[in-house]
């Protein structure tokens, strides 16, 4: 039986390492929606993967999907429900992290603010409430969302890692905090907690996933995030897979982490 997923932003980074991860699973085969902003990213991803998986039985499809167009999500809909009857997993993936890129480009605070609020938040509310009716037709449906342990408001007592450090006295401040991307994910934490307790009586499973530092293009810099102890986003690719696959069916509506993580594999909140 063919497990059908979407994966929105999976084109690159951890979107593109879980598809990967998926079309090497031997537990079950998958119809991978490769969801991206345009047909040529979405398209030249599929060749990719398609390459780097030769011997799959699973399926990968491109899709295009642009959080900040409410009419693309519409479409992307429309065509996901013309080729499937039911959707067992919807990641989502895709967001943004341009506190430090916006500002080099000119973009003022507010700029910054409201365009990652966009993306992160109401493009992945608007999604995920277009997608519902697919995914409760599921047997076994399943909700990820993809967030950061940088949201956490415990976590943001603790000293030692690299964005709760106090940066020297005066003004201006050099050190990117990333305050609109942690704001963002926190709302997308409250968010995931609603649908949990929204699509409970539905037999959804509803978690968000702290993939870790990674280095990606997310941030516009993968060169600084390395420098700060960034990992290889495929280990965050298996630890959703892990969750697609049933591994952390006893943790569903929390934050969930790598069991090598230094905040544990459930991050507190």
């Amino acid at each position: 039986m063919t497990t059908s997923v979407l994966i929105t932003g999976a084109n690159s980074g951890i979107g593109y390492q879980t598809a990967l991860s998926l079309l090497r699973s031997t537990k079950t085969t998958y119809k991978i929606f490769v969801g991206a902003r345009s047909i040529e990213k979405a398209s030249s991803a599929v060749v990719s993967l398609k390459d780097e998986a030769k011997d799959t039985k699973s399926d990968v499809s491109p899709l295009v999907v642009d959080l900040e167009d409410d009419e693309s999500i519409k479409k992307a809909f429309e065509e996901v429900s013309g080729k499937i009857d039911k959707l067992d997993v919807l990641v989502n993936n895709a967001g943004i992290n341009i506190d430090m890129q916006g500002l080099k480009e000119g973009l003022t605070d507010r700029q910054i603010f409201n365009k990652s609020w966009d993306v992160n938040v109401t493009g992945t509310q608007i999604i995920t409430k277009t997608f519902v009716p697919l995914l409760i037709k599921s047997t076994n449906p399943r909700l990820i969302f993809l967030t950061t342990s940088m949201s956490s408001l415990t976590i943001s007592e603790y000293p030692q890692p690299h964005f709760n450090q106090s940066p020297p006295a005066g003004w201006p401040k050099q050190n990117p905090d990333f305050w609109s991307y942690k704001s963002t994910k926190l709302g997308l934490v409250m968010i995931m907690r609603d649908w949990y307790k929204t699509l409970k009586n539905d037999n959804v499973k509803t978690w968000a996933i702290n993939p870790g530092l990674v280095a990606t293009n997310l941030g516009g810099d993968p060169d600084f995030l390395k420098a700060i102890g960034a990992g290889d986003p495929a280990v965050s690719g298996n630890l959703v897979i892990s969750v697609i696959e049933g591994g952390r069916d006893n943790d569903v509506g929390k934050m969930l982490g790598a069991k090598e993580d230094i905040f544990g594999d459930i991050v507190p909140w």
